[in-house]
């Protein structure tokens, strides 16, 4: 990131449903690292949905245990 800026990183099932946010809040400027903990997930395909002051992003999980 160029400057700091509110950020959120949610975790979707294929239904839709939310399944966890890994952040909400604001961050600084740089490069940023942040994992998901799916022990609690059941195996299958998720979306994580990057969301900041300028750039909205979409991703495909497949999380397989």
């Amino acid at each position: 990131m160029s400057k700091k800026e509110e950020v959120s990183l949610k975790i979707y099932d294929v239904a839709g449903r939310e399944v966890k946010t890994l952040i909400d809040n604001k961050l600084e400027a740089g490069y940023h690292t942040i994992r998901l903990d799916g022990r609690n997930l059941p195996s299958g395909i998720y979306f994580a949905r990057l969301i900041t002051d300028g750039y909205k992003a979409t991703k495909k999980l497949v999380l397989m245990k």
